[in-house]
């Protein structure tokens, strides 16, 4: 392998969009949190839905972070070409962690309205509650959030930091580093990953459990984090930023891995459906049952229509992955259906009745809109690529067959 030494196409984002990308995310996200903090405040009874609407939101964005992050790792891990174009802005994506930990600490404030497991009198009053308390104990929670966004941070800062560098020197050197750094990464990812929705998800309705939750939470993690990648290089090209290395097969590549982390989620999902439906264990249908009943069931269904089936009708054409505005439409798309899917986790346990609110909206624009601003503001300054990596010409120019 051979460092590039010349990129014919254009590396750099334009300043003024770039800044006006900024701007937009950056007002977009105050305003946002500015009415979240008024509703959810200054008005009488709202506290607990902001901390659910805040919970569900940064979920929603974390776990997309957290995909981006992971999309990076296994680049190195399986030495992928054709993600190298791409690798740059899901790095530029996975750098928003120390935005997440900062995300993370109103759920840590609303804890005791968001945990049932939180109070003393209730644990004391369940014996299963105190069976478990040696691990549902705020200490020990705090502290393994506290690790698992360290570890995040740390890995991404590692990777964009390398890749940042080889753009500078042309060392080969650092691809082999981080390719060395891959397999422990990708071992401290999946561990911290799905402790991480254990606590910050499962643990909402602390009677119940599912060993497969993380790997529902993985399948939509990535599948966020393809549709983000989608998107974005969509605005990088339409804004005239490398629009000779973003090729179609590029394009295509993204489509079909947000196609097929779509099945592989309704895969798992119904997975955990059918083994809990077929045991009738109470205590684990209960789960189902709450999110079958009281209107719930309207969203549990849309989960299941627009999350697989319309997507897999959809995204199944090569001309679908390959088009521009038909891969943009169903990155999107997904992107809504993410949030369903943590909504129809994360509510239930709020209310019995389905109830829209509009804290959830504005809790999600200012979740959206800050972490679009901080990568729009970060992507603004590098490299939209990374230029001297030896495998950039591959990324380039292999054809998609299928």
């Amino acid at each position: 392998m051979s460092a590039r030494m010349h990129f014919s196409d254009n590396p750099k984002l334009d300043p003024v969009v770039g800044a006006s990308l900024t701007r937009i995310g950056y007002g977009l996200g105050v305003a946002g949190l500015l009415v979240s903090l008024g509703l959810g405040f200054g008005v009488e009874g709202n506290q607990k839905q902001f901390y659910f609407s805040w919970l569900t939101a940064f979920l929603w964005m974390v776990t997309l972070t957290a995909g981006a992050l992971f999309f990076v790792v296994l680049h190195h891990l399986v030495r992928a070409n054709w993600s190298t174009a791409l690798r740059r802005t899901a790095e530029n994506i996975a750098a928003n962690m120390p935005l997440m930990a900062l995300l993370f600490v109103p759920v840590l404030i609303g804890s005791s309205d968001l945990f049932h497991w939180s109070h003393a009198d209730v644990v004391a009053a369940d014996p299963s509650l105190q069976y478990k308390s040696g691990y549902l104990n705020m200490p020990f929670f705090i502290g393994r959030a506290v690790v698992f966004l360290i570890l995040w941070i740390a890995i991404a800062f590692f990777y964009r930091k390398h890749s940042l560098a080889q753009d500078e020197s042309g060392d080969v050197g650092l691809t082999f580093k981080m390719r060395r750094f891959a397999p422990v990464a990708t071992l401290v990812w999946a561990m911290s990953l799905t402790f991480a929705m254990f606590d910050w998800s499962m643990s909402l309705d602390p009677h119940w459990f599912s060993t497969i939750y993380g790997v529902i939470n993985f399948a939509g993690s990535m599948m966020a984090c393809y549709a983000a990648l989608a998107l974005a290089s969509l605005w990088l090209t339409k804004n005239g930023a490398l629009t000779r290395t973003y090729t179609v097969d590029n394009f295509h590549d993204v489509g079909k891995l947000m196609w097929g982390f779509t099945i592989f989620w309704t895969y798992t999902s119904f997975s955990q459906y059918f083994l809990i439906w077929y045991g009738n264990i109470p205590e684990e249908t209960i789960w189902f049952v709450v999110r079958q009943s009281n209107g719930w069931m309207a969203l549990f269904l849309t989960l299941v229509l627009g999350h697989f089936i319309f997507p897999f009708w959809f995204l199944m054409s090569r001309h679908m992955k390959r088009g521009r505005k038909t891969l943009g439409i169903g990155a999107v798309w997904l992107l809504l259906m993410h949030y369903c899917d943590h909504y129809v986790m994360v509510m239930p346990n709020l209310h019995h009745h389905l109830h829209f609110h509009i804290l959830d909206v504005t809790c999600l624009v200012a979740i959206g809109g800050l972490s679009v601003g901080a990568w729009a503001q970060r992507t603004a300054k590098v490299n939209l690529v990374p230029i001297k990596d030896p495998q950039l010409d591959a990324s380039m120019s292999y054809d998609n067959a299928v």
